[in-house]
């Protein structure tokens, strides 16, 4: 069963005087618990289309359902609420809060959505371990290496619970090996939680991680 369907989305932006077509009509189908890697050059619309499926950005034309819920003409809360009960994300660049410890981090999500202290660091604590860092959740990100704050990202992604996680680049700043052991903790979340993701990604070692792999090449489906 699909669990995001796009149909036919553009996507343009003006700057000055020109109209740029980021995205030019794209339609794909990805199913629940699948792991799909979107690739493409630099500039082909990939992290655009990941933006507009998180709700991040509005489209120009066409539709996004996720979860059987279509996103088009959600107003800002609305779109808040879906995101923080459907979706995690993972970015390129951490995105952490360098105040916070690994475990203050995690709690953030669940801050909001009136989950009670004791539950939000018992479930912060879990997820921590499930990726690694039990011996790690109370150093700030200036402390950790680079693949360990991408694990606290996950960790964070993951706390709600989400059915789909939506990741731009997840090893665009690590090494080789950081690399591999980001890739083995997504899949195996992806296998035993039976989480969807979709990774954006130019790297060719990311996709032999992946079920199904998305081609953009010039804003459409290659």
């Amino acid at each position: 069963m699909s669990i995001i369907k796009v149909q036919d989305v553009k996507k343009d932006f003006i700057m000055g005087k020109m109209k740029v077509e980021i995205l030019k009509g794209v339609s794909l189908d990805i199913e629940e618990r699948d792991f799909t890697a979107v690739v493409g050059e630099s500039g082909s619309g990939k992290s655009t289309l990941l933006n507009i499926l998180g709700g991040l950005m509005p489209l120009t034309s066409g539709s996004v359902e996720i979860c059987g819920q279509k996103l088009n003409g959600l107003s800002e809360d609305k779109l808040a609420k879906f995101r923080k009960e459907n979706l995690g994300f993972v970015f390129q660049a951490y995105n952490l809060m360098p105040q916070l410890t690994a475990l203050e981090n995690v709690e953030m999500p669940l801050l909001f959505s009136g989950t009670s202290k004791k539950e939000r660091r018992e479930r912060a604590l879990e997820i921590l371990n499930k990726v690694g860092l039990s011996d790690r959740v109370a150093h700030r990100p200036s402390e950790l290496s680079g693949g360990q704050q991408q694990r606290v990202s996950i960790a964070r992604a993951l706390v709600n619970n989400p059915k789909v996680v939506l990741a731009d680049e997840p090893t665009g700043n690590l090494d080789s090996k950081n690399s591999s052991e980001i890739m083995e903790i997504l899949k195996e979340l992806n296998e035993v939680n039976k989480i969807t993701f979709v990774v954006v990604t130019h790297s060719e070692s990311v996709f032999t991680y992946a079920k199904d792999i998305i081609k953009i090449k010039d804003g459409l489906i290659d």
